[in-house]
């Protein structure tokens, strides 16, 4: 089994609220998912408390996760960084996040391992972003990690929405290849 289908497996059994398959999801993708938070947020505590309400709306939606050709780790990732930016904005307005219930549900965090791992791809992730343009990358660092809005910079780079959107699109498809090897 690839690990796209394992993880496939896993979220399909966390939606039936399988406990074993929700502790085997965190082992598997927590490093990835803490080394997005921590790149949106850049503070630890922050970063592991974005990860742990991650992990609980993977917890109450995973029945909503559909394959569609997509991997599940962009699902995972997507919730993880929408999840780091909401707290973002929220500390940016100065307001407190409330602790919500289920967070008992959490594991602790990353072993030194998956800390290692995430790192790692951290770091490449970087390396493929430094190839890109300097232009298309700082673009891609302020839409995917710093949760600015199309708009906002098409606005920075002085180009209309639609180039910025191009960009975006070029570059994560260069991203994509870039990662892939």
């Amino acid at each position: 089994m690839s690990d796209r289908e394992e993880i496939e497996e896993l979220i399909s059994r966390v939606a039936q609220k399988d406990r074993e398959a929700f502790e085997a999801l965190y082992d598997r993708v927590s490093a990835k998912l803490f080394g997005v938070c921590l790149r949106v947020l850049t503070k630890h505590a922050a970063a592991e408390d974005a990860m742990q309400d991650t992990f609980v709306k993977v917890w109450n939606n995973a029945d909503r996760y559909r394959s569609n050709g997509l991997s599940p780790m962009t699902w995972l990732i997507t919730i993880a960084r929408n999840t780091a930016i909401d707290r973002l904005r929220a500390r940016k307005k100065g307001h407190q996040t409330i602790n919500k219930p289920g967070l008992e549900l959490i594991a602790p965090e990353p072993s030194p391992e998956q800390f290692a791992v995430a790192t790692s791809e951290a770091a490449k992730l970087s390396d493929c972003l430094n190839g890109l343009e300097a232009d298309r990358g700082a673009a891609i660092r302020g839409a995917y990690l710093d949760g600015l809005t199309y708009a906002d910079l098409a606005k920075r780079f002085d180009v209309p929405l639609n180039t910025m959107r191009t960009w975006l699109r070029r570059g994560l498809i260069a991203l994509r290849a870039c990662m892939s090897t």
